[in-house]
């Protein structure tokens, strides 16, 4: 028997290893996606008040 004859016999096989990558690969994005949130909400916060006048200090002082 030469290869061919093997192609189409392994079809769904070849399949289920295609989706089960791709499964794991969209998790892998996901799982990344859902790390970078909290990171941001963060930020969101430490952003200077609107309200109050921008000085020189809270330009220059890199602890704020």
């Amino acid at each position: 028997m030469g290869i061919h004859y093997d192609y189409k016999s392994k079809r769904g096989e070849r399949a289920m290893l295609k989706e089960a990558k791709r499964k794991e690969r969209l998790a892998l994005r996901q799982a990344k996606r859902a790390s970078k949130k909290p990171q941001e909400e963060e930020q969101v916060e430490q952003m200077h008040d609107i309200n109050k006048p921008v000085t020189l200090e809270d330009l220059t002082n890199p602890n704020k």
